[in-house]
């Protein structure tokens, strides 16, 4: 009875925490006093999606509102208004509501070029991130700074919180696996707000041809990595809520298997699950869904397990540290384990060891013990870049 209050307390304090994070924070974005005089008589462009706000109001809105003189917008995977599926390939449009051109920064057409920065004079970046290596948001500002360096552009960081700030873990990525899923050497989960990422590309001399792009970033005020902040628009279609943004850092790891971790259903990210599994466990069946339209398994019934709940309980499961159990249980199960993992699987991982090790049956502890050399030189190259206290 005393631990069940003992944690009963602990999931109050944590969303209290929550609470009161969401009330305080106060983003790049918001602060308009300390970037207009950048924009004044600029033509700017940004690279933004939908949870790019100014409180309710999108960030397109609000500098149009304040005479800012917007030439064009870039768009992100997902879209301006984030509603593509995952790997989408979405073209070139015009904005309904402000008549802009959008030009789309995923697909063939990944980095803005002279032709896209001609009639440009700066660029603006604001896109909340969830602070995972393969989240694509990170690539497409990397290669936002790029085509700022190479074209004498300077570069706005408008920053948000890293829901996920709080901790550093998972294996470095080997270059030799590198992607738009991950682009640097930096672990799955790297601990950083986007603002202190660009820094560090920078700092590092890791974008290409090691150019760096003239930085400025806009930062939060009243926010820590310790900061429990609730992420008011969801991120991308399959990120609904907070369970699964904080459950994102393990679970994506599935989209490297045969399971299905839940696209098309209400719990993406928070359910996995095959037909191959025993029926008696949860089941769920992935439909075509607006940002799922092709789910794996669609239309099969899976059985598996429901991580979702409440966001604080969802916290105090994964704690400060990437969870393997899920996925090395689900392969000790699958019945078919020569077809349990795909080829994606080491691009997600950034590496082929990861999955040499749940094959060999490797423990939980000895794989994370193999990551702690990596982890330590990364967390003493991220320190040198952070703006906001741990």
């Amino acid at each position: 009875m005393y631990k069940t209050l003992q944690l009963l307390s602990v999931l109050l304090a944590l969303c209290w925490q929550a609470a009161l994070a969401q009330t305080t924070v106060v983003t790049g974005a918001e602060r308009t006093a300390e970037y207009l005089p950048l924009l004044k008589n600029k033509r700017v462009a940004l690279l933004v999606n939908q949870t790019a706000t100014i409180g309710p109001t999108h960030l397109v809105d609000s500098l149009l509102q304040l005479h800012v003189r917007i030439q064009k917008i870039f768009s992100p995977e997902h879209g301006f208004r984030g509603n593509a599926d995952a790997g989408e390939k979405v073209g070139n449009t015009t904005d309904e509501r402000t008549g802009l051109t959008i030009v789309s920064l995923y697909g063939k057409h990944r980095k803005a070029d002279a032709n896209d920065l001609r009639d440009v004079d700066v660029l603006v970046f604001d896109i909340q991130d969830v602070g995972t290596r393969f989240y694509t948001y990170i690539s497409s500002l990397q290669e936002l700074m790029e085509s700022a360096a190479e074209n004498n552009k300077p570069l706005i960081v408008l920053d948000r919180p890293n829901p996920n700030g709080h901790f550093v873990d998972g294996p470095i990525l080997d270059t030799a696996f590198r992607s738009f899923v991950g682009m640097q050497p930096i672990p799955i989960a790297h601990g950083m707000t986007v603002g202190e990422y660009a820094r560090l590309l920078n700092g590092e001399r890791w974008l290409k041809n090691k150019v760096q792009c003239r930085l400025t970033v806009i930062t939060c005020e009243q926010y820590t990595h310790h900061t429990f902040y609730h992420v008011p628009v969801k991120p991308s279609p399959n990120l609904p809520n907070m369970a699964s943004i904080y459950l994102y850092p393990s679970t994506c790891l599935f989209e490297g298997t045969a399971l299905s971790l839940g696209r098309g259903t209400d719990k993406p990210f928070q359910v996995f699950g095959s037909p191959l599994f025993p029926k008696n466990l949860y089941s769920f069946t992935p439909r075509s869904t607006p940002g799922a339209k092709e789910p794996p398994l669609k239309d099969q019934q899976c059985y598996g397990y429901d991580l979702s709940g409440a966001p604080a309980a969802v916290l105090q499961e994964t704690g400060n540290q990437i969870q393997l159990k899920w996925v090395i249980q689900a392969y000790k199960m699958y019945p078919q384990q020569d077809k349990f993992f795909t080829p994606f699987f080491n691009k997600l991982a950034g590496n082929a060891q990861l999955m040499q090790q749940i094959k060999d049956g490797k423990s939980e502890a000895a794989i994370r013990q193999s990551w702690e050399p990596g982890l330590s030189q990364f967390k003493a190259i991220r320190k040198k870049y952070l703006l906001y206290s741990e």
